[in-house]
This record gives C-alpha cells, sequence and structure tokens, in this order.
C-alpha cells in the first residue's frame, strides 16, 4: 500500500522513498529505541517464512479456488505462512483503473466477489491449516474507499475536510478517505470486524497496512483483544528504525531503510560499509520485532520495479541475505518463477507463470533451512550473528549465525569481481560444515581459502 499511495505524487515525492508520518502524529511519535514488545510472539513466528499471495494476478481466474489448487507447489517449496493481500470488496466511487485497489475496501467483513465467497476462504484456511501452514490478512484499518457502507451508516467514523466539508481523502489519494480513531465507536467497529475474520475464518494473523499511521494504542487495545481469542501472528508496515515505538503491539516490522540502501549499493557502486551501518542501526535495536527482509513485494514490484530492475545480478545473493539473517524472510507472488515483470495493480494482469519454476528448488533449500535450523531462530536471544573476518573486507560479507553447537555460515561475493580469490581469517569460523546446495563437506581448520564469482553466495551449515 506504501507505494500505491505515493503513486499519484511520485513526480513531487520520487516514489522510491519512504513515506513520512502524518503531520498530525509527528509529535506522538517517542525517540525510545530500547522498548521492549510487551505481547509474546507465537512460537511459530520465530522458524515462520511469509509469501504474500496476490490473488486477483496468481492466476487467470484470479480467485481464492484457483489459488488453492498451488497450496501443495508452495508446501512442498517450504512456504510456512500465507499473506493475502486485501480480500474484502473494493469501492467503486473515484476507482482506479477497471477494477480497483484492494485498499480502497467498501466492506471490512465480506470477501470480494472478484476472488469467491466467503466460503471458499474458509475453505482455504482450512486446507492450509491441515497442511500445516498458517495464514495471514492484510488489514487496511487507516482508510476505507468513498462508499465504504460506514459512509453511510456511520459518517462520524471519519474524519472531514474543513475546507469542502467532506470526508478527508486520505494524502491527497482520491480514491481513499480516512477514519478517525479518536471516535471510540469507530475504534470497537474496527475492532470487531477484526474479530469477525478470526472467529468465522480463523485466520493466524494479521499485516497491518501503513500501521505507523494508525494510533499506537488502537494497536495495543486490538491486539489485547484479538490476542484473547486466538494467539496470533502482528506484522506491521513500519519500519523500527523511524518508528521503534510500534514494536510495543507488532511482533515483526519492515526493513525499507535495508530495501533503499541495498538498491543504492548496487546501482550506485556504494561501498559494502554502507550495508554495515544500517545493518548496525537494527541491530542496535535489539529484538524488540522480528525484522522482515525482502527483495520485493507488490508495492515494489508495481511502483519502482521488479526485484532483478533494482538489484540486478545481486537479486538472489539478497535472498540468501533474506533467509540466512536475523529476521523473517518475505517472498512475493512469483519470485519463484522468477517474475520478470513490473505487475499492475489496478488491472487485470496475470503473473506469466510458465509452468517451469526455476528457483523452485532454490527457495525450497533456503526457507527449509530458515524453517529448520535452530541457528536461523529470528528474534531468539540464545541466537548470535557475527560479522566474520576475511583478508577481502572490500567485497566479501560473510557472517556466522549461531544457537549453542548449532552453526550456520554465510558467503557473499557482493561485487562482480571475477574469480575473487579471499581467505577467512576469524577463528569463530571452525569445524566441519556442509553446504546447502551441493552437499560437499569442508574442514574449515584446514580449508579457509574461497574463490567466488560474482555476486556468488555459498551456505554452509555445521
Amino acid at each position: 500500500m506504501r507505494m500505491y499511495l505515493l503513486a499519484f505524487c511520485i513526480i513531487i515525492l520520487a516514489g522510491s522513498c519512504k513515506l513520512m508520518p502524518k503531520k498530525e502524529e509527528t509529535n506522538k511519535k517517542t525517540t525510545n529505541t530500547t522498548m521492549l514488545n510487551k505481547f509474546r510472539p507465537v512460537e511459530w513466528a520465530h522458524n515462520t517464512n511469509i509469501y504474500e499471495v496476490n490473488v486477483r494476478q496468481y492466476t487467470v481466474e484470479g480467485t481464492i479456488n484457483a489459488f488453492a489448487k498451488e497450496l501443495p507447489r508452495l508446501k512442498e517449496m517450504g512456504v510456512q505462512t500465507l499473506w493475502f493481500m486485501p480480500l474484502t470488496p473494493i469501492a467503486e466511487k473515484n476507482r482506479k483503473g477497471s477494477l480497483g485497489s484492494y485498499y480502497a475496501c467498501s466492506d471490512y467483513t465480506s470477501i470480494n466477489p472478484e476472488f469467491g465467497t466467503l466460503d471458499d476462504f474458509k475453505s482455504l484456511v482450512k486446507k492450509a491449516h491441515e497442511m500445516g501452514m498458517k495464514v495471514i490478512v492484510d488489514w487496511v484499518a487507516n482508510h476505507t474507499g468513498w462508499d465504504h457502507k460506514w459512509t453511510k451508516e456511520h459518517p462520524e467514523y471519519y474524519l472531514k475536510d474543513s475546507a469542502t466539508n467532506d470526508f478527508k481523502i486520505a494524502s491527497g489519494m482520491d480514491d481513499i478517505i480516512e477514519l478517525d480513531f479518536k471516535n471510540p465507536a469507530l475504534r470497537k467497529a474496527m475492532k470487531d470486524a477484526m474479530k469477525f475474520w478470526v472467529e468465522e475464518c480463523d485466520i493466524d494473523g494479521f499485516r497491518a497496512d501503513l500501521a505507523f499511521w494508525v494510533e499506537l494504542d488502537f494497536w495495543k487495545e486490538a491486539r489485547t483483544e484479538l490476542d484473547a481469542i486466538k494467539p496470533l501472528f502482528w506484522l506491521g508496515e513500519f519500519d523500527e528504525l523511524d518508528s521503534p515505538e510500534y514494536g510495543e503491539a507488532f511482533d515483526a516490522s519492515y526493513t525499507w531503510t535495508w530495501m533503499h540502501r541495498a538498491k543504492d549499493f548496487y546501482q550506485q557502486k556504494q561501498p559494502l560499509d554502507s550495508l554495515y551501518t544500517v545493518l548496525k542501526r537494527y541491530d542496535d535495536l535489539g529484538d524488540s520485532t522480528m525484522r522482515a527482509w525482502f527483495t520485493t513485494n507488490h508495492d515494489e514490484n508495481s511502483w519502482n520495479g521488479t526485484e532483478y530492475e533494482k538489484y540486478g545480478d545481486m537479486a538472489k545473493a539478497l535472498a540468501v541475505f533474506s533467509t540466512t539473517w536475523n529476521g523473517i524472510p518475505l517472498l512475493y507472488s512469483g519470485q519463484e518463477l522468477p517474475n520478470l515483470k513490473r505487475i499492475k495493480f489496478f488491472d487485470k494482469d496475470t503473473i506469466a507463470w510458465t509452468g517451469i519454476n526455476q528457483l523452485h528448488e532454490f527457495y525450497k533449500a533456503l526457507l527449509n533451512l530458515h524453517t529448520n535450523h535452530p541457528a536461523l531462530r529470528s528474534g531468539d536471544t540464545l541466537v548470535k550473528t557475527f560479522r566474520i573476518k576475511t583478508n577481502d573486507a572490500k567485497n566479501v560479507f560473510v557472517y556466522l549465525r549461531k544457537n549453542g553447537t548449532k552453526e550456520v555460515l554465510v558467503l557473499l561475493n557482493m561485487s562482480g569481481e571475477k574469480d575473487l580469490h579471499f581467505d577467512i581469517t576469524d577463528e569463530k569460523v571452525n569445524g566441519v560444515f556442509r553446504n546447502i546446495f551441493s552437499g560437499a563437506e569442508s574442514d574449515f581448520n584446514t580449508t579457509r581459502s574461497f574463490e567466488m564469482q560474482p555476486w556468488e553466495f555459498l551456505i554452509y551449515e555445521k
């Protein structure tokens, strides 16, 4: 949703930049970066990964039932949690494109007829649960479309524009209008709508769209009440470097700062230290939330380009990083293809599946390692991450994840250098490790020299 909101003012705001907080909320922010999340994450969150589902574009039919046929394939690939972009009906008034934005809701407790029925979704959730998968849904609390049923039933739920004496347009976007979270009745109605999806469909959590545009105390209230029904997983769309206080309410957060810096690193040929600086800032925050690492999502793909437009030959190395650094890997529909096209946001534009997913095995190895290896648990204080010394700090990024005697070693050639020779000089690395892709074993007590090709990656488990 973030870049969709910017799309209509992209010339002024340069769409790749992250959103700033609303002006009226800027002074509400605190600067305490050491706050700890007072809510306890569900246990499965520490090992999960998230696969974002764009139902409209996933199949020719664009329905829940058509997508459900893909569950066995995704399960075999190692997907643990399915995040569905908004499934609610889309407003007609001021609609963008031929089908409108998923994020311009007209009813919080119904399914978009374009996708199928509520029973279709219930059936999918049940099937996913039987396969051992979790399901979370996108929740758009900040705003609705112009003809949401509340605009007639409860117009007092909305902020008003004093200049027009009409509903307040959300950040200049003329297809969405803002809700008033100072209204206790609106808060109750919103929480009741969220409870509907937990009680009726047995979902496992929420991805909160533009979480940092909604008052923090609302999220705390909502989480307290909804977790009492069923312990849920909460992913917030905010970067903890900008809005650390939102870590009080959410289990996981975004990494926009890393995303932008990685793009600059690749396209502007910046030094590797520029990446380390950002990682240190995240590390200094501790584990108040688990970070979600990604190379693309619905916003980035549609508005800023595919991961290959942004990162080129570095894209797969970044995917390795996203699944092995401290956090939760986040994938978007079609990355296993790989998807090389920008997917339209407001119109039908089916992912160009070929029947051959070239990166299926690549992601299967990464996702299963993240799920099953104790050293890759996210947000676990027993897990330590060490940057490993080499004799080529300019081009090579090597790190060790360690949980007791369980270790994962990752080597990334973060350059276009061919036949790159370097040695590991760090005594933290020792013993016998197995390459997760080839299965070959290496004794790091005796073998510490490597040759790598441009943007190559190696992953070893002890």
